[in-house]
């Protein structure tokens, strides 16, 4: 948990946001990943996503289900959605959502927003069913060389 608190630090100084993460695998540490969302001009570059990255490319696999994440702030919506697509079984964390939401970040709304209906949300949420998306969906229903994940 320190090393993950101490790359948040570090990152701060490299124009980073205040966010670090750790992945580790049987005591050993298989990734870090700190925030670079605004040098990298990418909402997604969070810690714990930028980790998830990493241990997925060093292991070869995206199937981190026997590796544990320490993060130094509660997984925002996105990088909680992450955890759960890359089955990390623990995540640590130190900061909370609502610690995040007294400097300024938007985590807590996020999560607020999720429960909302549809019609209700800040976002406007539009159903355009086509086709051809319905077909994609049919096609690989039935394709028997798929690779599950």
């Amino acid at each position: 948990m320190k090393m993950a608190a101490q790359a948040s630090m570090e990152n701060i100084q490299s124009n980073g946001g205040p966010f670090g993460a750790v992945i580790v695998r049987n005591g050993e540490i298989i990734a870090t990943g700190v925030n670079r969302v605004v040098p990298n001009s990418d909402p997604t570059a969070h810690a714990e996503v930028e980790a998830i990255r990493a241990a997925a490319k060093k292991l070869k696999t995206f199937d981190l289900s026997d590796c544990e994440i320490f993060t130094s702030c509660e997984p925002c919506p996105m990088c909680l959605g992450a955890i759960y697509w890359a089955k990390i079984k623990t995540v640590y964390y130190s900061n909370t959502r609502y610690d995040a939401a007294s400097i300024g970040f938007d985590d807590n709304f996020i999560y607020e927003e999720i429960s909302k209906p549809l019609e209700n949300r800040f976002v406007q949420f539009i159903h355009l069913p086509v086709d051809e998306a319905r077909k994609a969906f049919e096609i690989w229903n039935t394709l028997e060389t798929k690779n599950r994940y």
